[in-house]
């Protein structure tokens, strides 16, 4: 008896072990109550000075630029809910002190989606609807405005090899390579594709589904020092690492329900959850929204900046600057906002 009670205790040890290993590669913190990591930020109100008579629109796209490391380049929706007919411009530049310094893509987009600037300081952006000659497509512009290259057919939305259907965000690679994902819509045609530099595609990865490498609702790409790509799998609960061949890595689940994602020039990850908790806490249950701030050498999250209050929603796009501060976009309630660290951290 005492050798076969021996052995039972050995057996769980080694199941809890193997239990904690699996859940270690999905969910680094697994334990931990994902609410109640520390928040060392103070909210920011106002901080960008808009041109006379212009308001924030849905405000969807954040990115910091590569010269200075500080100055902010925002995405929003003209002052409304899209840009179709707007005489507004959706891309607009702010210094680091909150000055408005540029815009440009007046009459280019009709509904703002995916943003992202290069290492060259070029201006990528995605358009997710199709009227007229516009929309299902990625615009690369240059740091003034002038238009360099299109992905896709404008207008058409499209399944094929290189074609677009409501395209979501865009990354581009240290060597040029560019990753364009999508999943919006009532027909969701959720992938990654992957075009070279010049524009000529080369070939796309994921399907609709739940499992390793699928997705339901790819939403945002960022990509860390060693080249991994991040895939935001909203609908999912979860971050998946790719390859730059799309060959998966992992998943992460302790970022919440990512909507946005950024990783600055540390490999600090930032996730911007604005849906958990929704529908009476059916979405990504235990989870509240807010960002998720932690690191990609190891994926645990260090802290977490929460709703502000009841019903006041999350950003939907997010970035931070060399500085640490944090920038982000609420789609919902129309607005823009940062975190500096508070002065005692």
């Amino acid at each position: 008896m005492k050798t076969a009670r021996y052995i039972a205790l050995m057996l769980g040890a080694a199941g809890a072990a193997l239990c904690a290993l699996a859940g270690e590669k999905t969910y680094s913190q697994a334990g931990n109550d994902p609410n109640t990591y520390p928040n060392p930020y103070r909210l920011e109100e106002g901080w960008a000075k808009l041109p006379a008579g212009r308001k924030w629109g849905s405000t969807i796209g954040i990115e910091i630029d590569p010269a200075d490391g500080k100055s902010v380049w925002v995405f929003d929706r003209c002052a409304a809910n899209n840009c179709r007919g707007s005489a507004l411009a959706p891309i607009q530049k702010f210094a680091p002190n909150g000055d408005f310094l540029l815009a440009f893509g007046i009459g280019l987009v009709n509904d703002p989606h995916g943003f992202h600037v290069d290492s060259e300081g070029n201006v990528w952006v995605s358009d997710t609807m199709g009227i007229g000659n516009k929309g299902h497509s990625v615009t690369k512009f240059s740091k003034d405005g002038k238009v360099l290259l299109t992905l896709g057919t404008p207008g058409a939305a499209g399944t094929g090899p290189g074609e677009l259907d409501q395209p979501t965000d865009i990354q581009v690679a240290p060597n040029g390579d560019i990753f364009v994902s999508q999943g919006h819509g009532e027909r969701p045609n959720d992938r990654v594709s992957k075009f070279d530099k010049t524009g000529k595609f080369i070939k796309a990865f994921g399907k609709t589904g739940t499992g390793a490498g699928e997705f339901r609702t790819a939403h945002g790409l960022a990509m860390d020092s060693a080249g991994r790509l991040f895939v935001d799998d909203r609908v999912n609960n979860r971050i998946q690492i790719f390859d730059q061949d799309g060959k998966f890595l992992e998943e992460w689940k302790q970022f919440g329900r990512p909507s946005g994602i950024y990783i600055d020039r540390a490999d600090n990850l930032y996730s911007a959850d604005h849906q958990s908790g929704d529908d009476g806490g059916k979405v990504n249950p235990g989870f509240k929204k807010g960002i998720r701030i932690g690191s990609v050498k190891d994926g645990k999250v260090t802290a977490f900046i929460p709703e502000i209050a009841p019903n006041a929603n999350m950003p939907e796009g997010v970035a931070a600057d060399k500085d640490g501060i944090i920038y982000g976009g609420w789609t919902g309630n129309m607005n823009l906002r940062r975190w500096q660290k508070n002065a005692t951290q």
